[in-house]
């Protein structure tokens, strides 16, 4: 329903969540289509869009606060695009069921298909996890991803100059 006003506004929905509780919040994390860093005016103005068409399409039946967040260097991995976008890093990934003998893994992630990611593990070789079967998934902050995260903040300034 906010994903194509969000995407004509030059950013992509990275994830959705509802929480619920005494405070039931729904989340939505964004990030720039152009990759540059998310600022608080990014988030801002994905707020007040969202807000607007939600207040209109009205979904969600009891109150809730409306949080937009960029989704941080050791982002959340969520669709198979993430996981071939983010190949080389290093990364926690957790599944349903378990993949030889166990449900938790940490390693370098070496992509992904339309059904199977693929990670190096440290010392016990390669794994493939199915797609339909991770949970939880997300980005480990090491020096290599903070790097990263440094060049492309300064290629994006640099453009804007």
């Amino acid at each position: 329903m906010i994903s194509p006003s969000v995407e004509a506004m030059g950013y992509r929905i990275v994830r959705v969540a509802f929480t619920g509780g005494r405070r039931p919040t729904l989340q939505i994390m964004a990030e720039r289509l152009d990759d540059a860093a998310m600022t608080v005016d990014d988030c801002a103005d994905i707020s007040r869009n969202v807000s607007a068409i939600l207040d209109v399409a009205d979904p969600i039946e009891t109150e809730y606060m409306l949080e937009v967040s960029s989704p941080g260097i050791d982002r959340p991995l969520v669709a198979r695009e993430d996981y071939v976008r983010f190949a080389g890093y290093e990364a926690k990934v957790e599944t349903r069921r378990p993949v030889d003998g166990r449900k938790k893994f940490r390693g370098r992630l070496l992509g992904a298909d339309e059904s199977v990611v693929r990670m190096a593990l440290d010392g016990e070789g390669e794994v493939t996890l199915p797609f339909g079967d991770i949970i939880k998934a997300k980005l480990v902050l090491t020096d290599e991803l903070l790097e990263a995260a440094r060049k492309k903040q300064a290629s994006c300034a640099g453009a804007a100059i």
